[in-house]
């Protein structure tokens, strides 16, 4: 029997090496588990009705997590199932499309659906709101080389005038404008609602918008605040200006050929 060998056929290095597969294979399941904090049970269709499913291992138990300024948070949540109520299966079969029933740009379907983010604003390391207007920020100003787009005229994939900007809301934590202030036109309402840059591009004589049509931008989803937006507020701008670039028109829908 060699030199470091318990018995003749297990030695010190295979015992090792037994012991490293078992840690791994714990790691393994412990990262599983806890991945699946969030964005779990999985939910998926059959035969058009929502099922779950916890996956191979089952779900973790729950934990407290402690947040610097909104409370405990306990994950997972026994959270209800998703009821789509704005569409229904094109097909009795699983994963079948989905058919909007309703207004899909509302309704969180396809390019239009959203995450349940939790309704308050996200926050500096300071507790401020991140996302603010530049009207209450005197330190923040556009660059002389660059557009200011308030005061310009906002108009949809249409050329239809949908409003006039009325100011430009920043990032405070990443420096970049993240929205738009509109004020629609007197037949839109006059509602104040929010256009992100990202969906906007900036002329120098108007703003030009895509993803929806003139009229369209009476609908876009309000927020309660006019100083700052919430994460689920962000979520629901965000997809229906999303749901647009498919279901402002009917025409989208169709074949690109």
């Amino acid at each position: 029997m060699g030199t470091g060998a318990i018995t003749q056929y297990v030695d010190l290095a295979q015992l090792i090496l037994y012991l490293f597969w078992a840690f791994f294979f714990g790691l393994i399941y412990y990262l599983t588990l806890e991945s699946k904090r969030e964005g779990f049970p999985l939910e998926y269709d059959q035969a058009g009705k929502v099922r779950r499913n916890p996956g191979l291992i089952g779900m973790p138990a729950p934990k407290v997590f402690k947040t610097q300024f909104h409370g405990d948070v306990i994950n997972p949540r026994d959270e209800p199932l998703d009821v789509i109520t704005g569409a229904r299966p094109a097909h009795r079969f699983n994963g079948a499309p989905l058919e909007p029933t309703g207004n899909p740009m509302l309704d969180c379907v396809g390019p239009g659906a959203y995450a349940n983010r939790p309704d308050y604003p996200d926050l500096t390391f300071e507790g401020k709101p991140v996302i603010v207007p530049m009207r209450i920020l005197q330190d923040f100003k556009v660059a002389k080389q660059d557009i200011d787009p308030r005061g310009l005229m906002v108009v949809g994939a249409d050329g239809v005038r949908g409003g006039v900007i009325k100011d430009i809301w920043v990032d405070r934590a990443e420096m970049v404008i993240r929205y738009l202030e509109l004020e629609t036109t007197a037949e839109n309402g006059s509602r104040k609602v929010m256009l992100p840059m990202n969906f906007a591009r900036v002329q120098r004589t108007r703003i030009a918008v895509q993803s929806i049509l003139g009229h369209q931008f009476a609908e876009v989803p309000a927020i309660k605040n006019h100083e700052q937006i919430t994460m689920l507020e962000e979520e629901k701008v965000m997809a229906y200006y999303g749901g647009g670039t498919l279901y402002a028109t009917p025409e989208r829908r169709e074949p690109l050929i």
